[in-house]
Order: structure tokens, then C-alpha cells, then sequence
């Protein structure tokens, strides 16, 4: 352990679905206290909001949509000492499922930060739909109270409490818990509009089923989605500590990385899960 990372998850790759970058890592994160609230949501309106070059993953046909707070720690750079205002800060997101050449990862339709910088360098080096955010995230025992908004000309809020309601558990491979949030990498496309993919890694997740009280949410319409009622699942994890590399530019007509081979889906993939292609 290192400043309360653990080094150590890049020794841990056997639960991966393809092998680690060659390249060395860049960045560190822990990812801490954070609900996984999700929603089925219509393919079809899913479909429409993400860019066609991205194939829409779907479980037993259906679309998801996932909204996760959380509170980010040990942010850094690899060899760079951690600055104190600026490695710590809550982060919200919102987000749905893509795959390109059977490489499941997540696309996120926006993520909120309370750190101005960080939301200008995401933006500036990632093109990451970042927004700043008034947002706290205290913990009482179990229970998170958390509590963001973001103004402008697309203002959106969330308030929320919520605990763990289960002992741990690791999804297995197949279920709706595992397709969910064992992934590996997100995509988005650069400021030239060119796909890409960015690469992480962490251990498998320790999850525990949850109870949330959540009385104010906008995310979802603020990036025109739907959604209606009370979320589908809900998931609470304590702490994923993550490695992640600079992103790595893809083909739109084959959906290959430059650098990296196209894995085989597992079984239970083949089995249970499904995409819409890009058109």
C-alpha cells in the first residue's frame, strides 16, 4: 500500500477478459462508498443517444442505464506527488453499456466533479462530458447522504441517502450484477469526433445489494434520457482502488485498437448478452 493505494491490484489479473495494456499505466484512483442505481431504460432511446461508431450492449435484450456516486480519493498521476485539494473529491455519473469488438466497456453521458480543475483537464485531454458541481458525500456509520448540483445551462441535481443491505458478495460470470460492472474500459470520441478507448484496471468488485432513499433526481434528464420510478437495482460498493492508461485511438469501421488484439467473449456472454450495432 502506497498512500492508501494498493499497488498490488496490477498483480491480480485473472478475472480480466483480456490481458492488461503493455504500455505502463498513468493515473491512480480510488473510487469509495459508491451506489450503483440502475434502470432498464428503451433500446431504442438508448440507440439514438450514443454515438453510432459504439455498440449498444445489451442484457437478455433489455438497455441499461446506471447513475453511481461516489467519492473519488488518491487521484494522481504516476510519479507525480498527490496534491491534497485536489486527489480528493465526490464525483457523479451517469452512464450506459457499449461493447466494440466484443470489448465490453462503459459510456458516460456525464460526469459530475466538485473540482474545477479536474473537470477542465478531463475535458480538455479526455473530451469527458464534465460538468462542476456544489456536491458533499458524508458517510454516518453505513449510510452516505449525498448530495449534488449542478447549474447552468445544464443544471441537474441528485440527493440521496443510502447503505449497504447485504453481506459482500462477487458477481458471478453471466448475471445482471457482473454485466453491470465488471468493465474494463470506457469509450468516447476525441474533440475530432475519432472513437477511443480508455483502458483501466482494478480487482474484481466486492458488492452488496442496497437500500436508497433517493428524493431529488434530475442526471438523467439533464442529458435528455428517460427514466421512470424507482431504480431497477441498486448496489452499494466500499472502495475499488483503479489503474488507468491514456487512451488508445480505435478503428470506426472495425472497432480495433491500434495496439491491442480482440479478445474472445466468454461464455456466459455469449449466452446472455446481446448488442444493437451501430448503424
Amino acid at each position: 500500500m502506497t498512500g492508501g493505494f494498493d499497488r498490488s491490484i496490477v498483480k491480480s489479473t485473472s478475472h480480466r477478459r483480456w490481458p492488461m495494456p503493455d504500455a505502463p499505466w498513468l493515473l491512480t484512483q480510488s473510487w469509495n462508498n459508491l451506489l450503483f442505481a440502475h434502470w432498464r431504460v428503451d433500446a431504442s432511446q438508448m440507440r439514438q443517444a450514443v454515438p453510432d461508431v459504439f455498440d449498444l450492449d445489451l442484457f437478455d435484450g433489455e438497455a441499461w442505464l446506471g447513475i453511481v456516486p461516489f467519492y473519488m480519493t488518491n487521484v494522481g498521476v504516476r510519479g507525480v506527488p498527490s496534491l491534497p485539494w485536489l486527489s480528493a473529491f465526490a464525483e457523479l455519473n451517469v452512464r450506459t453499456y457499449v461493447r466494440v469488438a466484443e470489448r465490453p466497456g462503459v459510456y458516460f453521458f456525464s460526469l459530475d466533479a466538485e473540482r474545477r480543475l479536474a473537470v477542465a483537464a478531463a475535458r480538455a485531454l479526455l473530451n469527458l462530458p464534465y460538468y462542476g458541481a456544489v456536491m458533499s458525500a458524508e458517510r454516518h456509520g453505513d449510510v452516505v447522504d449525498y448530495q449534488s448540483a449542478r447549474r447552468g445551462a445544464r443544471c441537474a441535481e441528485f440527493s440521496a441517502t443510502y447503505e449497504p443491505a447485504s453481506a459482500p458478495f462477487a458477481a458471478s460470470a453471466g448475471s445482471i450484477e457482473y454485466f453491470l460492472t465488471e468493465r474494463y474500459c470506457l469509450y468516447h470520441r476525441d474533440r475530432r469526433g475519432r472513437p477511443y478507448r480508455l483502458e483501466i484496471h482494478h480487482r474484481p468488485w466486492s458488492l452488496h445489494l442496497a437500500r436508497a432513499e433517493i428524493s431529488l433526481n434530475t442526471m438523467a434528464a439533464a442529458s435528455h434520457l428517460a427514466i421512470n420510478g424507482a431504480p431497477t437495482l441498486l448496489h452499494f460498493a466500499h472502495r475499488q482502488d483503479v489503474v488507468a492508461w491514456a487512451p488508445t485511438r480505435i478503428s470506426a469501421a472495425f472497432g480495433t485498437s491500434r495496439s491491442n488484439a480482440t479478445p474472445q467473449p466468454a461464455e456466459s456472454d455469449v449466452h446472455r448478452r446481446s448488442a444493437i450495432p451501430a448503424s
